[in-house]
């Protein structure tokens, strides 16, 4: 929301500059983002300055160009050559020195003066035209003044100039209050204690009514409020300099006197309203109601739309005119011709106008005010403001007297205060006279005051201030958050406590980390068929979750297992040509294990399809294992899981899979899908599947990370090659090392692997070792017999035959 720090400064004496001013207000929580200045004319005409011609002559040597001396009131008289027909000497002129910046209408460069020489004259500046200045698009000759202005007088001065700035306030849904200049002044007078100058309504009278207009209200609970008056003899024109330069300032476009009145009263005191010409009100009978579902009407911006049974309108009789709070009708707006109109100005509900807006996807000063509160006492003020700013600027006259039907008045809230619940909150105890006057300066009277507290009596507008708590709030944000020194009772051991393994944290961090690797994320429905399950119901945890009421045979359990949910998506994506695929989801299973159900977290990903795409610097090749396994990998080292083992999987869920176990638990079961089961899915290609028991890798997390110094000594490779039985893999070979050598080990790597007839149905593993002392230096002799028990280890208990 955009506030003119000028007209701030007609409600409000401020000496406080801009800065200072949105310092304050977002102290008092009206937070201000940002500040911005505004100039009626780009650059403010800033260096440019009243100047008198003193001599012209022609140029010797320029039919065109003429030879000025120009005093502007400085030191040496300037010497400036002068392109225009009309330059003579004793005029007053407007000047631009050396130095000065100009922005002439339409061009988007600045203009700089600089010293320059013309046809071998010197010139030392420029004797402006309109356009050269920015304030018109005339070029025709110099701008030629009448004026009694000394010379050297800055040219802002003469054309009345003043930049203004304006405060960009993030506001709050809840401060409707605030939604206008006055509203921000509240909070200022509060903070200042300063008397807010509030314009006057007391010439508003009414001398004939030639113009009534009856006025009706079917729908009492959507307009609690409506008023309205007439005015005759109105001339729609442009809008006075200034009334547009202020909508201008806060981003409203001017559109003509009648409708930038609306707008003015609107961002002044908050009060939307409405004007709707006179003529076209043919029944001469205005009534608020709801019309039939599916009723066309067409909106100021062209748009034929479909009316709800639930929006309330602005009737010509039985003719929609406006949506009430929300837009304009197309055929009953102000236009050049309007000479009378009726003026409106309601309290809507809050509620209606919201369905209302949202429905038709309209979001206008009005609604936005409406939907969130504005002032129910406020709409007459409102209404007579406007006719006497109407009669000033469009020489109209108020034709009827003021219709106000407000047949249930609101009430102004009642909220009982303690204050001992006052000092216990704010964590001080303020002086009683001072807390009063804050509520007071923010329009909340004391009544029933005792000596333990007080009936705080809020006024309806401000819907933010209904409990006690909220009271308190607003003594303690007009006192100063700041002021509130922070004691042993106001320690932080009150909040709650944020676990150290954050498990949103850890999921977005694993999330994040697949998606930078080239996977999707999907989320698939928890309800599925229970065909699939079937297929695994002996491995399966207990019996699946029946669904009572459900829709569909394929929605009539929750899953026991993310597979089949899973292998859909990939289906429906195959059958679309999207063949090459890398997918993950989090997500939950559920189980009837006895008489309990169970709930388990678990992460899946899915890979199928080539690497990457064919390109011109290379062919593209098929997902593999390895490629599942490093994704596997990354995720388990994201989590930090060491000392993992491996494990055969004999799971009926893959045709070949292996798994990972900690603490003598699988944290992780990845491989190649059964074929049978991909097929029941649709699927004709191979899938790689990998399924993480996500609860358990989060109790197994550790945030806690230990540092240790570099070594300074250098680690030493030693390769070894191996014939062992094909049963034996890796993973033993591995451990066996690692148990022989404990501290000089620090990775063992396989590098190749051979298998073939010389080798008589056994393997060759090509196996490198990294030996490293943290201690010292390794010697040669230390290195060989490391490797000498490291060879001995694997011929007893693998069997292996070492190769030469």
């Amino acid at each position: 929301m955009k506030i003119s720090y000028k007209w701030l400064g007609e409600l409000l004496d401020i000496p406080e500059s801009p800065e200072e001013v949105g310092a304050l207000l977002t102290a008092t929580g009206l937070e201000v983002e940002g500040i911005e200045e505004v100039e009626t004319i780009k650059g403010g005409l800033k260096g440019v300055v009243i100047g008198k011609v003193l001599t012209c002559e022609k140029h010797p040597d320029a039919d065109k160009l003429s030879l000025t001396t120009v005093d502007i009131g400085a030191e040496n008289i300037l010497s400036i050559v002068c392109g225009a027909p009309n330059v003579a000497a004793g005029q007053m002129v407007v000047v631009a020195p050396i130095g000065a910046t100009l922005y002439p209408t339409g061009s988007e460069q600045p203009l700089v003066m600089k010293k320059a020489k013309i046809r071998g004259a010197l010139s030392e500046g420029m004797i402006c035209a309109e356009d050269e200045l920015g304030i018109g698009h005339s070029h025709e000759g110099i701008l030629v003044l009448s004026t009694d202005l000394p010379v050297g007088t800055p040219a802002a001065d003469y054309f009345g100039l003043q930049s203004d700035h304006v405060l960009e306030i993030g506001l709050t849904p809840n401060r409707a209050d605030a939604a206008s200049h006055v509203g921000v002044a509240r909070d200022l007078r509060a903070v200042l204690q300063r008397e807010i100058k509030l314009p006057s309504v007391d010439a508003f009278s009414v001398t004939a009514t030639t113009l009534p207009i009856d006025v009706s209200v079917e729908e009492p609970e959507a307009s609690p409020r409506y008023c309205g008056v007439t005015l005759t003899g109105l001339t729609v024109k442009e809008s006075p300099k200034w009334l547009k330069e202020r909508l201008e300032a806060i981003g409203v476009r001017p559109i003509n006197n009648v409708v930038d009145v609306t707008n003015y009263v609107c961002h002044e005191l908050g009060q939307p309203l409405h004007a709707f010409d006179a003529a076209k009100i043919s029944s001469g009978k205005v009534v608020v109601k709801t019309l039939p579902e599916g009723t066309k009407f067409t909106t100021l911006d062209d748009q034929e739309r479909t009316l709800s049974a639930t929006d309330l309108m602005i009737c010509d009789g039985d003719i929609p005119m406006c949506i009430a709070g929300v837009f304009g009708g197309k055929t009953s707006g102000v236009s050049s011709e309007t000479t009378a109109i009726f003026l409106e100005s309601a309290y809507f509900s809050p509620a209606w106008v919201r369905k209302t807006a949202q429905r038709f996807g309209l979001k206008t000063d009005a609604s936005f005010r409406f939907e969130r509160g504005t002032d129910p006492n406020l709409p007459v003020f409102a209404l007579k403001r406007a006719a006497l700013l109407l009669v000033e600027l469009a020489g109209g006259t108020i034709a009827s007297g003021v219709i106000d039907l407000y047949p249930n008045p609101i009430q102004d809230f009642q909220v009982p205060v303690s204050y001992k619940n006052v000092d216990r909150l704010i964590g001080k105890k303020l002086d009683r006279s001072l807390m009063h006057s804050i509520l007071e300066s923010l329009d909340i009277r004391i009544e029933n005051q005792t000596d333990l507290g007080f009936l705080a009596v809020v006024p309806p507008y401000r819907v933010d201030v209904q409990r006690e708590a909220d009271v308190i709030e607003e003594i303690l944000r007009i006192y100063g958050f700041d002021q509130v020194e922070l004691s042993a009772s106001m320690s932080s051991d009150f909040l709650s406590d944020f676990p150290l393994n954050d498990p949103d944290k850890l999921r977005l961090r694993c999330g994040e980390l697949l998606v930078g690797n080239g996977f999707f994320e999907i989320i698939n429905n928890s309800l599925t068929r229970p065909a699939g399950q079937d297929m695994l119901s002996d491995e399966l945890l207990g019996e699946p979750v029946q669904i009572l009421n459900y829709l569909s045979e394929d929605l009539s359990v929750m899953r026991q297992t993310m597979l089949f949910t899973g292998l859909e998506t990939v289906a429906y994506n195959v059958n679309r040509k999207q063949s090459d695929l890398k997918l993950f989801e989090f997500g939950k299973t559920y189980h009837l294990v006895g008489e309990k159900y169970v709930e388990k977290t678990h992460l899946c990903l899915f890979m199928t399809g080539q690497k990457q795409a064919e390109t011109w610097q290379g062919k593209s090749e098929e997902l593999e294992f390895h490629d599942l396994s490093g994704a596997v990998q990354q995720v388990l080292a994201t989590m930090r899981m060491r000392g993992v083992e491996t494990e055969d999987c004999s799971s009926k869920i893959f045709q070949s899979a292996i798994s990972y176990i900690l603490h003598k638990k699988p944290i992780v079961q990845f491989g190649l899908v059964n074929p049978a089961l991909t097929k029941k899915a649709g699927l004709k290609i191979p899938v790689w599947y990998a399924d993480f028991d996500w609860d358990f890798l989060l109790k197994q997390y550790n945030a806690m990370v230990q540092f240790r110094e570099v070594p300074r000594f250098p680690e030493v490779r030693r390769d070894l090659s191996l014939v062992l039985e094909k049963s034996i893999s890796f993973d033993q070979v591995k451990k066996v090392a690692n148990r022989t050598e404990k501290q000089l080990v620090k990775e063992v790597n396989v590098f190749d692997v051979f298998e073939g007839a010389a080798l008589n149905g056994k393997k060759a593993y090509a196996l490198s070792f990294l030996l490293q002392d943290s201690q010292q230096t390794l010697t040669e002799k230390v290195i060989d017999k490391t490797m000498q028990r490291l060879m001995a280890a694997f011929e007893k208990e693998l069997g292996a035959i070492i190769r030469k």
